[in-house]
């Protein structure tokens, strides 16, 4: 999971493009479908501005969109929407590790997860596994938690 994949006629996706597919893959996945407000609460926008951002998307075949009907990611949207939903969770989980509070990890996790280079998450990835497996590295973090405090 290094890079996220673009549909193929889209030039980068932005930052609120992005957090927009990741609401619907949540949304969907914890309710089975996603609709309007759904999404919007998910954000804390209105809903005026979530069909807007689905249009776009729709246009860009990143999900298909049926007013009233709600919105499903195609292919390539999920494909993208897991890849950000993966950068995220490994970031939130790094940096919690570190003891960065829970609040403040997921909205750092937030911006970090369109920034990073995919090399980068790797890294944050295999220290996050190497800490969990090795009780020396484990018990440095312990340490280092405690100087946090």
């Amino acid at each position: 999971m290094d890079v996220i994949p673009q549909a193929p006629h889209c030039k980068r996706l932005t930052m609120k493009e992005e957090d927009y597919l990741e609401a619907i893959l949540n949304v969907s996945a914890e309710k089975g479908y996603a609709k309007t407000r759904d999404v919007a609460d998910e954000l804390d926008l209105s809903p005026p501005s979530v069909v807007e951002m689905f249009a776009k998307l729709d246009h860009k075949k990143l999900v298909v969109y049926r007013k009233y009907e709600g919105v499903t990611l195609t292919d390539s949207g999920r494909a993208i929407a897991e890849q950000i939903k993966y950068r995220h969770d490994v970031l939130v989980e790094f940096l919690r590790l570190i003891a960065v509070p829970g609040e403040i990890a997921e909205k750092d996790a937030c911006f970090m997860e369109h920034e990073l280079n995919a090399v980068t998450i790797r890294k944050i990835k295999q220290f996050v596994e190497y800490v969990g497996s090795t009780k020396s590295a484990h018990a440095e973090l312990k340490r280092f938690t405690e100087f946090c405090k």
